[in-house]
């Protein structure tokens, strides 16, 4: 999980890199397209009992594995694409911690369906909400423009996972991950092919972030996940997937030069604490009670 985090967090970098080459939409469709393939190679090697769903004409069959797969796409593409675009007005590192605040959201959008939220949760947002103002407002109250883009797609990603947690139940998850993925690169593909230049020289100069971004973020940081969290409890999972946004940060340092101010490392850290707390408190007060009191 750790180097799925570290792949994650060091592709923001490739996305950044990518905007110097190719148009957002147009490297967004070709990396997930890209991944795609990656994880239909894994279905077929490993899985290939997976695509009997295809065939399966009864509930939960290729009709519904089709549908809800395609609904993630569209809006799993949403909130890539604004992501994307952000990253030409910001700096990788606010990238990658404002993008791991669905780890806060999510719970927190939970409250909408009346699910139980603890007061690790609210603690945690309110660290990552105090986190986010040091790292993204500066001393006259002004936010990078970009921040808005990243904090508007970690919304929609965050519906996008609550949207997961309800299919993931009814369909192989590998052959969801196969559709959703498909879904988006063909729908930011399209819009990339109508409003953003492309040509072989484009291609080219973009290929390695491509594949970068594709067949390392998408396709095989995926897998990993899947498969590592098969022995990991959920909320280990998360606090692990957060450092993603160290390693964005990081990488923007070691590959770009992209340098914080003080006042900009204390909200990282901040947000980083928010991401913690939301997920250990509410595990560790379960754990406490499960402990049997001394006689």
């Amino acid at each position: 999980m750790l180097i799925a985090a570290l792949i994650w967090g060091s592709a923001f970098v490739a996305q950044r890199l990518s905007l110097d080459a190719i148009g957002p939409f147009l490297f967004t469709g070709l990396r997930f397209l890209l991944g795609a393939l990656v994880v239909l190679t894994m279905i077929v090697c490993v899985r290939r009992q997976a695509l009997a769903e295809l065939t399966k004409r009864e509930p939960g069959g290729a009709r519904e594995l089709l549908g809800a797969g395609a609904l993630l796409g569209v809006v799993l593409a949403v909130s890539i694409s604004l992501q994307q675009i952000g990253l030409q007005y910001t700096k990788v590192a606010n990238a990658g911690f404002i993008s791991s605040l669905y780890v806060v959201i999510v719970p927190l959008l939970g409250v909408l369906f009346r699910h139980r939220t603890g007061l690790g949760t609210w603690l945690g947002a309110l660290l990552a909400a105090l986190g986010m103002y040091f790292l993204s407002v500066d001393e006259h109250f002004s936010m990078l423009y970009g921040d808005w883009y990243q904090l508007a797609g970690a919304l929609v990603i965050s519906a996008q996972m609550m949207l997961v947690g309800r299919f993931a139940a009814r369909h192989d998850t590998l052959m969801l991950a196969l559709v959703q993925f498909v879904t988006c690169g063909v729908v930011c593909l399209l819009i990339g092919l109508a409003i953003e230049p492309l040509s072989a020289a484009v291609i080219a100069r973009a290929a390695p972030t491509i594949v970068y971004g594709g067949a390392l973020s998408v396709g095989i940081a995926y897998t990993i996940q899947v498969v590592a969290q098969r022995y990991a409890a959920p909320s280990h999972a998360a606090v692990i997937f957060s450092m993603e946004g160290v390693f964005a940060a990081f990488a923007g340092w070691l590959v770009l030069g992209e340098t914080l101010t003080a006042r900009a490392l204390f909200g990282c850290a901040l947000m980083l604490a928010g991401l913690i707390v939301c997920q250990v408190l509410p595990g560790w007060k379960r754990g406490r009670e499960r402990v049997p009191k001394a006689l």
